[in-house]
């Protein structure tokens, strides 16, 4: 997807003066939103800057990121950073369930996914250009809209469902709303973009953008989430799995062979990659404009702390998102090989003759592990100038096909689907799992039949593993009810309240409502 800096500022300036005419004319070359929207091209840029927030990851001074809040979240890593244990206080926070609507990175995150809804909303309100072109990107941002309030929801639990673009008042009377409206909402929204949207995935300069398989996609996600809220509805799983076959049968996307080159260098938009958000190198950045940088910052965030200096494809980074023993020990002793992508040990380090400073490490925190699926290679670069580490340049996939897989087997199994029928996308998925020099794998039956499993207990399993590292397990567990103490160590254990599993709405948007919004939601809003 082309990168563009895009400033959302319209200026009126009003000239007043005793009586003379000629200075209360009209401001000539000024750009004003009521006019700005005329051509497919306004559109586009327009269009662009409502994809933007996807990749903010320092907005209001707060690093931003869905994945390590999935993964530090829950029982697949520690917060991490420095010995002591006070490096990003935010994240120490939310880690250890102490966060609150102080929190800044709830901030952060509120930021992000509103300011997304408004430029979604001002390009979906946009009913100027009418041409074909014109609809597709409307369309887009109806899917963005959608996708914004996913996000939310995700972080915050049932958020308040905006449609358009709101004025100062409108804001004062903002609540949350119920998991019914909430979900009717985005499906909807989902519903109505796909048929305009294209039906092939973008590729070259556009990759990135959202095609009809990537919001059936998310719409099957979001039928899943919502059957799950609603006490295991049947019919909603059976909407996911329409949904999501409809991805499956069109052809357009297969495993990548060796599941240890999805997060290698370089590697972006591949053959598995349904909804990937973009990020550069190219766009000069310094801490100045931090809330704009266009690299993804997990990878310095999450590097190696205190890694030798010449390992032969790492340098150092920051130490978060330190992989628990819990994870480690997850990994069933044949998947060995999605074990190794995913986390690496200081026992493997030392096999690659590289020392690690433990002294460097947060004791409290760390457990013998590292993540590597945001490995912060030593071949980064910034060509233009600026903060090298600001702008390493990973992509974030979002949902990748073995999801769509995983999903669908779950589709089936808990709607009114066929087991059978679903076995076979798990076991496509566990197939490549072994490793591409594998000649054996056990399929689903024989890990039921070995360890003792339900179908759907392999479902968890693979999703665990097949996800670890790459921020879906906190949502897993939410979504499915089986958030419990017995997760966790017994410090973070003791901490864990029920009512306030979701970060806390900011208590600075809290006043802006003028009280109408909750800092964490209410039962009856899942009733």
């Amino acid at each position: 997807m082309k990168k563009y800096n895009l400033l959302f500022v319209f200026s009126i300036l009003i000239f007043t003066s005793c009586g003379d005419d000629f200075l209360e004319s009209v401001p000539q070359a000024q750009v004003f939103e009521s006019n700005y929207y005329q051509s497919e091209e306004q559109l586009f840029k327009g269009l662009i800057g409502a994809y933007d927030p996807l990749q903010w990851t320092f907005p209001d001074g707060a690093w931003t990121s869905s994945v390590m809040l999935g993964e530090i979240r829950s029982d697949n890593a520690n917060a991490g950073g420095d010995p002591s244990n006070g490096d990003q206080p935010g994240w120490q926070a939310i880690d250890d369930f102490n966060n609150s609507s102080l929190t800044l990175e709830s901030q952060s995150f509120w930021k992000r996914g509103y300011w997304g809804v408004y430029r979604s909303n001002v390009i979906i309100a946009n009913e100027e250009v009418q041409t074909d072109q014109a609809d597709i990107y409307r369309a887009e941002a109806i899917f963005l809209r959608a996708f914004y309030h996913f996000d939310l929801f995700r972080t915050f639990g049932p958020v308040p469902a905006i449609n358009k673009v709101l004025t100062d008042k409108d804001y004062q009377s903002m609540q949350r709303v119920s998991v019914d409206s909430l979900f009717s909402f985005m499906t909807n929204d989902l519903l109505d973009a796909i048929p305009t949207l294209p039906e092939t995935k973008y590729t070259g300069e556009f990759a990135g953008r959202v095609s009809r398989t990537t919001a059936q996609a998310l719409l099957g996600k979001l039928y899943l989430y919502w059957a799950d809220m609603k006490n295991d509805d049947p019919a909603l799983f059976d909407k996911a799995a329409t949904h999501l076959s409809a991805v499956v049968s069109s052809g357009q996307y297969q495993l990548v062979d060796d599941y240890a080159q999805l997060f290698a260098f370089g590697v972006k938009n591949n053959e598995e990659s349904v909804f990937e958000i973009q990020h550069t190198n190219k766009v000069p950045a310094d801490w100045g404009g931090a809330q704009y940088i266009d690299g993804n910052m997990i990878t310095q965030l999450c590097g190696i702390r205190g890694l030798c200096n010449d390992h032969p494809e790492y340098v150092a980074g920051w130490g978060f998102l330190l992989p628990t023993e819990s994870l480690n020990s997850h990994f069933l002793a044949d998947d060995e090989y999605r074990r190794d992508a995913a986390i690496i040990s200081i026992a493997e380090l030392a096999d690659e003759g590289c020392s690690v400073n433990l002294g460097d490490q947060n004791e409290l925190d760390f457990e013998g592990y590292w993540q590597q699926k945001y490995a912060n290679f030593n071949s980064y670069s910034a060509p233009n100038g600026g903060d090298l580490n600001l702008q390493k340049d990973p992509n974030e996939p979002v949902i990748r096909y073995s999801d769509v897989l995983l999903m669908y087997a779950e589709a089936l199994i808990r709607g009114n689907g066929s087991t059978g029928e679903a076995s076979q996308y798990i076991d496509m998925v566990r197939e490549r799992a072994a490793g591409p020099d594998a000649n054996t794998f056990r399929n689903t039956q024989q890990l039921m039949s070995d360890e003792g499993m339900t179908i759907l207990d392999v479902i968890w399993y693979e999703r665990r593993a097949e996800f670890a590292g790459e921020g879906d397990r906190w949502f897993d567990l939410i979504r499915s009810g089986r958030v419990n103490a017995n997760l966790f160590d017994a410090d973070k254990a003791g901490n864990l309240n029920m009512d306030e599993i979701w970060l806390a709405i900011p208590q600075r948007d809290i006043e802006n409502s003028a009280g109408t919004l909750s800092a964490y939601p209410s039962q009856e809003l899942f009733n």
